[in-house]
């Protein structure tokens, strides 16, 4: 079974944009926070911008903006922009019909991942990003001041 890690990413793409406090971001340096490569952040980016969760601001200090108030962009808003699959998956080949368990799996199955997904989108509605962006403060302790030693953009 493959998982995705678009959703996480995208939340931490998100959350540093929003500590930024306004300021653009480049690619770069939000590709460090995640520890990955600038083209997989920009990837990702591009799918928020279509999703209009973010923009980018071309040029001289530019970088990416979200495109409204972090406090409006919901957890479940970032799923849909990045997360193509339902939450679960049937089986890749049809159970087998003549199965008295095969012939009634099928339909017991997707009506529970449905109850299960509608109440895990009802609780990822509840979380906005800017929720997000302060419990990571909290968890670090501090509020996170843009361009701080602990996180200084290359300069090379």
């Amino acid at each position: 079974m493959s998982s995705s890690t678009r959703f996480a990413v995208a939340i931490h793409i998100l959350t540093n944009i929003t500590l930024f406090r306004g300021q653009t971001v480049r690619s770069e340096d939000i590709a460090r926070s995640v520890n990955t490569n600038p083209t997989v952040v920009r990837r990702i980016l591009g799918v928020l911008a279509d999703a209009g969760l973010t923009y980018s601001q071309m040029g001289q200090g530019g970088g990416a903006l979200l495109a409204r108030p972090a406090s409006d962009i919901t957890l479940l808003d970032v799923y849909h922009a990045v997360e193509e699959q339902p939450y679960f998956m049937l089986h890749r080949a049809r159970p087998n019909d003549a199965c008295y368990i095969g012939h009634a799996i099928t339909p017991v199955l997707e009506e529970e991942f449905a109850r299960v997904g509608r109440a895990l989108e009802n609780s990822l509605a509840l979380t906005s990003i800017a929720d997000m962006a302060a419990r990571v403060e909290l968890c670090a302790g501090y509020p996170f001041t843009p361009r701080t030693p602990e996180y200084q953009p290359d300069t090379h």
